[in-house]
């Protein structure tokens, strides 16, 4: 099993390294807060700066009236073995005090950097380490003091701001709560007890401390507290004599102050039986020896914190994506999968395991056949303009026996209607194929550490869907063209066009009448344009099916298949700088994953140390 001191040390080596990647808050429980520690509780004036003096041997602690600890001191005490004494703030790592006063300084500096000159309170810790031949290795959390009103200066909601800083501490099932209690103060009213009491009913964690024992009433004594008769806890009660004001007055070395409190003990009448476990000394061996097996038994439970913890990150650095190579082939190797993981998702949008492509099928079966119902047929085969073309298309020579000339120039006309639907066709598909396409930018995951790669693709797909999009207006319109070029002379065969019988002369008795009675009839006319509308009605349904196999063949066929062909081209010629300034991040991305690395880092080697210390 490990030593006491390497234990110790060890936690608070990690406890230190949390605070600087600030991994102590957040939700569920940090590694932090599954660390054992003690936190220091109790009630303005309960004497628990001269306790942890007392406990360190050195005058360090700002003092004052009201409240004078007004963020929390983690404070880390290491045993050293070389005569050195000095002290470190986590906030200065390159600088080593000597001077404890300096400390005291330093402490009421950074609390102010903080809170300012007022009163206020703030949960931001200070971390500092004491290393000194005079203390045992321990972790202390000196906590501000309960109090019942908020005096001139502070906020009227001091007081539930203390006592809620304080639960955030004591309340962790880790937290070893070192309760303060006066000896001149009734313990039933003690602010430290009351708390520890709703956090700890079993009183497992609470450690019960008696102060100022010597400034009772004659004739008083603590001895009922102290043997546990009036309030019991699972643990002994320690009695602690601190200095008195004279002595702070004459600046007493805590070393001679140490000395004074065993004297004090040892001669006392009521608690001379009780010396051998009374004292600032005592208790801070007692709290070492039950945080050092405390932590022996949370060994297990911490170790499965930092598994669980290490697997999450893990998954969150999966997930944003790892930190990508330096050297040109691992950068184009990024900028390859980053497109075929984009090309995924867009073929999924377009094959149907995504929402969207059915919008194509949309254009097909709906816009397409509402647009050619809309075009103006009825308007260009009215009787007015099939006279007016057929008589254009005869000229000086009206025509014999079927006006070919003014049939063609009627079907061509129709025919031409179709392109604009047709090239509506491929627009709308455009249209659906550039909203797939920035769908399926947002929606690939490895693309969001990438903006400027991001807006490449985009730009690179969408230039690549113009290009589609061009041929494919050209495509469509060469089908309607050839509609035109070439006229199914089968369908007229078929079309037995019978001249109208008079049945009051002969059969030539109308060869001489005139022409208005002859070719330019309505009934005619009539004739022309019905055979006319059959015969675009035929070209109609033909364009209808092959319009969408042009549209998809030009269109979406090429999108699966080349969409980003060009762009492969133009990366592979990129210098080692360009393709660097591609895979540009976005830093809040960077940052975080730095955090998540460092936090990782963290956790690993605290597993590796916990494990090599904590069976040995």
């Amino acid at each position: 099993m490990a030593t006491m001191t390497s234990l110790i040390g060890l936690i608070n080596k990690i406890q230190r390294a949390c605070t600087v990647l600030g991994d102590h808050g957040g939700e569920g429980l940090s590694l932090w807060e599954a660390l054992p520690s003690v936190a220091v509780v109790g009630g303005q004036s309960s004497g628990k700066s001269s306790v942890l003096e007392s406990v360190v041997g050195r005058d360090f602690l700002p003092r004052g009236s009201g409240i004078v600890t007004r963020r929390p001191l983690v404070l880390q005490l290491h045993k050293t073995e070389n005569g050195q004494e000095y002290a470190e703030f986590l906030h200065l790592p390159r600088k080593r005090f000597t001077d404890f006063a300096a400390v005291r300084k330093e402490i009421a500096d950074e609390t102010d950097r903080i809170t300012g000159k007022s009163k206020q309170i703030s949960n931001i810790p200070i971390q500092l380490s004491i290393y000194s031949p005079n203390v045992v290795n321990l972790t202390l959390i000196d906590l501000p003091g309960l109090t019942k009103v908020a005096v001139e200066g502070q906020q009227e909601s001091i007081v539930q701001d203390i006592e809620q800083m304080v639960r955030s501490y004591v309340e962790k099932p880790n937290c070893i709560i070192l309760a303060i209690s006066p000896a001149n103060q009734d313990i039933a009213t003690s602010d430290a007890i009351k708390i520890a009491k709703e956090v700890d009913p079993s009183g497992e964690r609470t450690f019960g401390v008696v102060t100022k024992l010597d400034l009772m009433d004659k004739g008083t004594n603590a001895v009922d507290v102290l043997e546990g008769r009036q309030y019991r806890l699972q643990h002994p009660w320690v009695g602690i004599v601190n200095r008195s004001q004279a002595d702070i007055n004459k600046n007493v070395d805590m070393i001679v102050a140490r000395r004074k409190e065993r004297e004090y003990f040892e001669t006392s009448p009521e608690y001379g039986h009780l010396a051998h476990k009374m004292g600032s000394e005592y208790l801070a061996r007692l709290l070492s020896q039950h945080l050092e097996q405390v932590i022996r038994q949370k060994i297990p439970s911490i170790i499965a914190l930092i598994n669980k913890t290490i697997d999450e990150l893990n998954a969150e650095l999966d997930r944003i994506g790892r930190p990508i190579a330096v050297d040109s082939g691992a950068q184009l190797y990024t900028i390859l999968e980053m497109c075929r993981a984009f090309d995924k998702v867009f073929k999924e949008h377009l094959d149907g395991g995504r929402p969207g492509g059915d919008r194509i099928y949309g254009v097909f079966d709906h816009q397409l056949p509402a647009a050619l119902k809309k075009l103006p047929f009825d308007r260009h085969l009215s009787l007015k303009n099939v006279q007016k073309v057929v008589t254009e298309a005869d000229g000086y020579q009206p025509h014999l026996i079927a006006p070919e000339q003014g049939y063609r120039r009627l079907i061509e006309g129709s025919i031409s209607y179709f392109k604009g639907p047709a090239e509506a066709s491929v627009d709308a598909v455009h249209f659906v194929l550039k909203e797939l396409v920035r769908k399926s930018i947002a929606e690939t995951e490895e693309l969001r550490r990438f903006p400027t790669l991001s807006n490449d693709i985009a730009t690179a797909a969408n230039e690549a869907l113009d290009k589609f999009r061009d041929e494919s207006k050209k495509t469509v319109t060469r089908l309607v063209d050839m509609e035109s070029s070439y006229l199914t002379a089968e369908f007229f065969r078929k079309i037995h066009l019978e001249p109208e019988k008079n049945p009051n002369g002969p059969p030539n008795s109308n060869r001489n009448a005139p022409p208005n009675n002859d070719n330019f009839t309505d009934n005619h006319l009539r004739k022309i344009g019905s055979n006319v509308s059959a015969y675009i009605n035929m070209v109609c349904d033909t364009l209808k099916n092959t319009i969408p196999k042009a549209v998809v063949h030009c269109q979406v066929r090429e999108a699966k298949r080349s969409l980003l062909n060009y762009f492969y081209v133009q990366v592979g010629k990129k210098e080692k700088e360009k393709l660097g300034a591609m895979l540009d991040e976005d830093p809040s991305l960077m940052e975080k994953r730095n955090q998540i690395a460092k936090r990782l880092e963290l956790y690993k080697q605290a597993r590796d140390d916990i494990d090599s210390v904590a069976w040995k």
